[in-house]
């Protein structure tokens, strides 16, 4: 029917253009990160850093409106630019990936870690209340290949992000987790 032809244009025009939005926006707080970084405060004095990012917002939120240029996140953004400093890594995660997956991975301390949430959440399209159970159930400190050393890490992930090549060592768990997990429930069993 041609309306249903219509409609289905329309919803799949409208999805695009809320990908490309989304990763637009993503690669912006990026940059607005990055350039403050290098251009305005070196990453080395935190006094004159607050001053300028309060400076900064405000010029900002007056030319482009409240929402969404807060010093909070001027300071989420240069938190962003600096713990994902390679923008080759960045640019193909945020056609997939939202601002919120970012967000909820920069706590993150271990670098590996976090970038293993992003390339799992990207290539298994995991939404932001997936990716969230993930880290909280510590699936990267579970598997098989958090042992490894960090180059075959890298590596993994790489392969996963450019190749789609999923191993068996991202997504098993580690002998000692199994192993755990076996022992409890053969002990539950015997109780």
């Amino acid at each position: 029917m041609l309306i249903d032809d219509i409609r289905q244009i329309i919803n799949q025009t409208r999805s695009r253009v809320a990908v490309n939005v989304n990763a637009e926006l993503t690669l912006m707080y990026w940059h607005i990160g990055e350039c403050i970084n290098r251009e305005v405060l070196g990453n080395e004095r935190a006094e004159y850093g607050k001053q300028i990012v309060a400076t900064v917002s405000q010029q900002l939120q007056s030319e482009y409106g409240d929402k969404g240029f807060e010093p909070r996140t001027i300071r989420r953004m240069m938190q962003f630019a600096s713990l994902f400093p390679d923008i080759k890594i960045v640019t193909p995660l945020v056609t997939q990936l939202s601002w919120t997956h970012f967000l909820l991975v920069m706590p993150i301390k271990d670098p590996l870690a976090r970038e293993f949430y992003l390339t799992m959440a990207a290539n298994e399209r995991w939404s932001k209340r997936t990716l969230e159970a993930k880290i909280d159930g510590m699936l990267y400190e579970r598997t098989a290949v958090a042992t490894k050393p960090e180059e075959l890490i890298k590596h993994e992930l790489t392969e996963l992000r450019e190749n789609n090549v999923l191993t068996p060592d991202l997504v098993f768990r580690a002998p000692t987790s199994l192993s755990s997990q076996v022992s409890r429930g053969c002990t539950a069993r015997r109780v």
